[in-house]
């Protein structure tokens, strides 16, 4: 399956159990390891559940593996590994705490400005 069309399939799991916020990272720059981390909120544990099995079952109807899962008991913080995607469903405290989106989103690089030549009144 290819990563496109995982993402689509996670992002419309999680849509489907009415998943708030959720954002879609490329990290490829920053790890190795796996190449999206999709985030969603959830305002309760149970819903949280819900999206995570929602989640399971649509990837493996599409063919596609589910490699872990880790949380699902207390459902504060549910892990899903896709293998190319890392999904986290939290609830929203837990994800403002932990802020994920800024640990996985690239530094901002600032450009270089061309310096600016300044004229002085001799010049002329």
């Amino acid at each position: 399956m290819t990563l496109t069309k995982l993402a689509k399939i996670t992002v419309e799991a999680l849509e489907d159990i009415k998943g708030r916020d959720i954002v879609s990272l490329d990290v490829r720059k920053l790890t190795s390891l796996f190449d999206r981390v999709v985030i969603a909120t959830a305002d309760s544990g149970r819903q949280a559940s819900a999206m995570a099995r929602n989640l399971q079952e649509k990837v493996k109807a599409q063919g596609g593996r589910v490699y872990g899962i880790e949380g699902e008991k207390t459902g504060d913080w549910i892990l899903v590994d896709l293998g190319s995607i890392v999904v986290h469903v939290m609830q929203p405290t837990i994800r403002t705490h932990y802020n994920l989106e800024e640990l996985w989103t690239p530094p901002k690089v600032p450009r270089k400005r061309a310096a600016k030549s300044v004229s002085t009144a001799n010049e002329a």
